[in-house]
């Protein structure tokens, strides 16, 4: 269970880390003023689209600080690119001979599922999709 003012003290932190208002922050998240004010004054806990929007927005935010306040916040420093990091155990996706060479026609995908940032998703199944 998320402490709520524990997490209304992080997001003021996000909020005065990027030197922003509490309006200018909602309408870079997508949400109402009033939703920060009530989250800030503890009327109101934050819901899943709430936080979703805040990490979605701001990828330096990791979202188990945000949510209990373990971990590291800025996770990425101002400075540095937002650009996904590459670690140096990254495998790259095989070629597609490589993939034919493996399977041998023996696979096949099961389900493809594409979330969009909005929180709704689209489900592509045996060539249908729903």
């Amino acid at each position: 269970m998320i402490n709520s003012q524990a997490f209304a003290n992080r997001l003021q932190k996000v909020i005065e880390y990027y030197n922003e208002s509490a309006s200018s922050f909602a309408e870079k998240i997508g949400v109402q003023r009033s939703s920060i004010s009530h989250i800030l004054s503890g009327r109101n806990k934050p819901s899943l689209e709430f936080v979703l929007k805040i990490i979605s927005y701001y990828p330096d935010i990791e979202l188990y600080w945000l949510l209990n306040g373990k971990g590291e916040f800025p996770a990425i420093s101002k400075t540095t690119s937002t650009a996904p990091q590459i670690s140096d155990n990254y495998e790259h996706p095989p070629k597609e001979s490589e993939i034919k060479r493996k399977d041998q026609g023996h696979k096949t995908i099961e389900r493809i599922v594409v979330f969009y940032t909005d929180g709704t998703f689209k489900n592509f199944q045996n060539g249908s999709n729903s």
